[in-house]
């Protein structure tokens, strides 16, 4: 089977949808072995934060001297992104050989499984066969009935935080969200909760006591941001003074605090992890379209904002960063997202908007997002293309000297950095 073979394989039509359950990724993972039964894992679940918890985690373990398996979604740039090993996505080849092997056995079962399902066990037997020590696990919408529920209990639980998304499929309030969240909670295995809301918290507690397990909240230690520039984050947590992290944005803080707040609950699990190990594994990582600086002559920052959290995030790292300077928005929205309350958010710190029709079906028209800023007050122009649209806001940026900030989901992100790169090469 060739690569091309293989992602063709995965998005092919017949795996499309998500249907929660655990039956079907039970018995492909049985026909093949349990491979998940051979890997020690740490377990990611929450709305928001996951994606970068997972990374500065098996930044840190890497750093540690382990082999690590890193399994995440969504990619930002290329399939392979949501499987790596010590740091390096899955090779063609090695991708190509995992879904050989998941394949016959996928195709023999009577309740064929979903696409997520199929990566989930395309990633346990490429863990496998690449003897990692330790994978770093991070769910995919849900929890209770996310395929990668199957594991055994693993060295640790997160959950990083709880917030209103995926409603049709996790529940219409923050403790139904959370139920479903708390579900990776296993016999055995301390949990750490990342998040801040009270009543979330209260449903996690009392998951981990019905369970008989040990909470941590991260919340209950002093979190002090020293320095937020850019060229990154220093923090104090707890007993850590000065930790720097290369990473921007005004919820990195937080997030650091969370994997910090994991190392002790690492180590008695049996992980050797040295304070050394800790900073240089923050100092090194990488997290692309989370805040990330893509040029610094003109300033440009991207982040993959896409839900009204996100937004609000963003909307607290533009301030954070240049107070009352208003910046330039390039960005382009799915017309299914409440577009209207994102322009009430962003219209405050926007000097000028640049909008985009996304590559996507399901994407708003450019010209409406930008008929909805001119009407909320900002200078806006919609383009009918990526490239023209980044032209144009880099143009107003060189011009200006105001920072350029590019939202939108993180597929939209590989559209953009592809535009900027053919642009910064004329």
């Amino acid at each position: 089977m060739t690569y091309q073979e293989a992602l063709e394989y995965i998005h092919s039509v017949t795996w499309k949808g998500s249907r929660p359950g655990l039956s079907r990724i039970t018995e492909l993972l049985e026909k093949l072995g349990n491979p998940q039964d051979r890997l020690k894992f740490i377990h990611v679940a929450g709305t928001n934060g996951k994606g970068s918890f997972c990374a500065m985690t098996e930044s840190i373990l890497r750093a540690a001297g382990y082999k690590t398996g890193l399994f995440v979604s969504p990619y930002i740039k290329e399939f392979n992104e949501r499987i790596c090993v010590s740091g390096a996505p899955i090779g063609n080849e090695e991708l190509a050989e995992a879904t050989a092997i998941v394949r016959p056995v996928a195709d023999s079962m009577a309740d064929a499984p979903t696409e997520f399902e199929l990566i989930t066990a395309i990633g346990f037997v490429h863990f496998v066969r690449a003897k990692c020590d330790i994978v770093v696990l991070e769910t995919g919408m849900g929890g209770r009935l996310d395929s990668t529920n199957v594991i055994a209990p693993p060295l640790l639980t997160v959950i990083t935080g709880i917030a209103m998304d995926h409603m049709a499929f996790l529940g219409d309030t923050v403790e139904k969200i959370a139920a479903e969240k708390a579900g990776i909670i296993k016999k055995g295995t301390p949990v750490l909760w990342g998040g801040r809301d009270a009543a979330a918290r209260r449903v996690i507690a009392q998951r981990a006591e019905a369970v008989g397990v040990p909470m941590v909240a991260t919340e209950d230690t002093p979190l002090t941001v020293r320095e937020m520039t850019l060229s990154g984050t220093v923090a104090d947590y707890g007993d850590w003074k000065n930790v720097h992290l290369p990473l921007l944005g005004s919820y990195q803080p937080r997030n650091l605090a969370n994997v910090l707040a994991a190392v002790p609950l690492l180590r008695q699990a049996g992980l050797t992890v040295s304070d050394e190990a800790v900073r240089a594994g923050l100092s090194a990582v990488r997290w692309h379209g989370r805040f990330e600086k893509l040029s610094e002559k003109p300033l440009i920052l991207s982040d993959g904002a896409h839900n009204p959290e996100g937004v609000d995030a963003a909307v607290d790292s533009i301030k954070a960063y240049f107070g009352n300077q208003k910046v330039l928005l390039l960005s382009g929205v799915m017309a299914d997202k409440d577009y209207r309350g994102m322009v009430a958010t962003l219209a405050p710190v926007a000097a000028e908007v640049f909008t985009l029709t996304p590559n996507n079906p399901r994407s708003l028209p450019a010209a409406d997002f930008a008929a909805a800023f001119r009407e909320a007050g900002v200078p806006a122009t919609g383009y009918d293309t990526v490239p023209q649209a980044v032209a144009a806001a880099v143009a107003r940026a060189e011009e200006t000297g105001r920072p350029l900030i590019s939202l939108g989901s993180l597929y939209m992100y590989c559209e953009v950095t592809d535009a900027l790169d053919a642009l910064m090469k004329h």
